[in-house]
């Protein structure tokens, strides 16, 4: 095997294939990146036995082969050349690295060895833009966390439908459910789970830059990920059902507060600072007198602090006591200046919407008296 390709393209697909490369002491070639040149292509795979990864990169192809490689030590080495062109060729179990004025070997393992990536028929694409699909990524992954116990929240549920994809996130304490609209439609209704370190690492792909859209394939146990027709991520689905989180969306709500998002953070953060420890409780009144939400916490041994907001009322006057973490959480993957906040009653879930955007909610629980 002999290649040559520029540092800047080498080293980008080396930070998107190697990433996943997981440090293995019973199966050392999991720690490797696979490097493979053949049909005037070079390409770059990685696995961890739950994801797979491949990029395609530019470069010329001199004769070809494949070999393994520690993926670390290689996209770290490869990060500190010059942007200059890069020679890779293969002597016996070492491959030979030039660049400039830098030569040096890295011994590595045959590619027979390698697991095998699977393969995923691409029938049923559907396509969306990579920047909504990123944004969407980050308002709803937050909410999700790896539970052992249940693993069927510990993944992000996609639902296909039509023209539209909707995520959801939950930890059982709050949710996050959002809309993305799909630019060629779904042929067929469907719902899945997919591992939330799989959504984290397509959020990571989606930062660099991989074109702007992005096509998704699905078929019974598996999802793949393409961005601009050059990387592929394939993944394992979580199996399982997906808890009937519409049951606690609440249907109406007695009370609405328009708040700015900003004045509203602003007055939590300072909140937040005479909760009780391990608690995390503050209490919101809304006041239609008032206009305003207050927003009130006490600890016994600090002090306390109670602050009215100003906002836009409709309805009764009501209040309920969140987490303070979690309401934060919430305002921060908002895209509008002003938040509508709504309940029904202190034990009952709060909800925070986009003010004027239907597309994205958050839903969390309160904490009861």
């Amino acid at each position: 095997m002999r290649i040559i390709c520029t540092q800047e393209n080498l080293n980008k697909g080396l930070g998107i294939a190697s990433h996943i490369a997981s440090r293995n002491v019973t199966l050392p070639i999991l720690n490797n990146v696979l490097i493979k040149a053949s049909d005037g292509m070079i390409k770059l795979m990685a696995t961890n036995l739950e994801m797979g990864i491949s990029a395609v990169i530019r470069g010329k192809v001199e004769s070809e082969g494949e070999f393994t490689i520690q993926a670390r030590l290689i996209a770290e080495y490869i990060n500190l050349l010059p942007r200059e062109n890069v020679e890779l060729s293969l002597e016996g179990d070492n491959l030979n690295i030039k660049c400039g004025n830098y030569k040096t070997f890295i011994k590595g393992m045959a590619a027979g060895d390698f697991p095998l990536i699977p393969e995923i028929e691409k029938n049923n694409e559907v396509i969306m833009d990579a920047g909504d699909f990123k944004k969407a990524i980050s308002q709803v992954m937050f909410a999700v966390t790896l539970d052992e116990a249940r693993p069927e929240i510990s993944g992000i549920y996609f639902s296909f439908s039509g023209k539209t994809l909707t995520m959801v996130g939950t930890d059982s304490y709050r949710l996050a459910e959002k809309k993305v609209n799909l630019k060629n439609g779904a042929t067929e209704d469907k719902n899945i789970i997919v591992p939330l370190k799989t959504v984290q690492e397509v959020y990571r792909i989606l930062s660099d830059d991989v074109g702007n859209e992005i096509s998704l394939f699905v078929n019974d146990n598996q999802i793949l990920f393409r961005f601009n027709g050059e990387v592929e991520l394939i993944s394992r689905l979580i199996e399982g059902q997906y808890p009937d989180y519409q049951q606690i969306l609440p249907e109406n709500s007695k009370t609405q507060a328009k708040v700015n998002v900003n004045d509203f953070m602003r007055v939590i953060k300072s909140a937040s600072l005479f909760c009780k420890p391990g608690i995390n409780d503050v209490k919101l009144a809304i006041s239609g007198d008032k206009k305003s939400v207050i927003v009130a916490s006490l600890n016994s041994s600090v002090g306390e602090n109670v602050v009215n907001v100003e906002a836009e009322i409709t309805g009764e006057d009501n209040e309920a006591v969140f987490n303070f973490r979690y309401l934060l959480d919430g305002l921060n993957n908002l895209d509008t200046a002003d938040v509508s906040l709504e309940l029904i009653s202190g034990n009952a879930p709060g909800v925070l919407k986009s003010a004027g955007d239907n597309s994205y909610l958050y839903v969390i629980m309160p904490i009861r008296q």
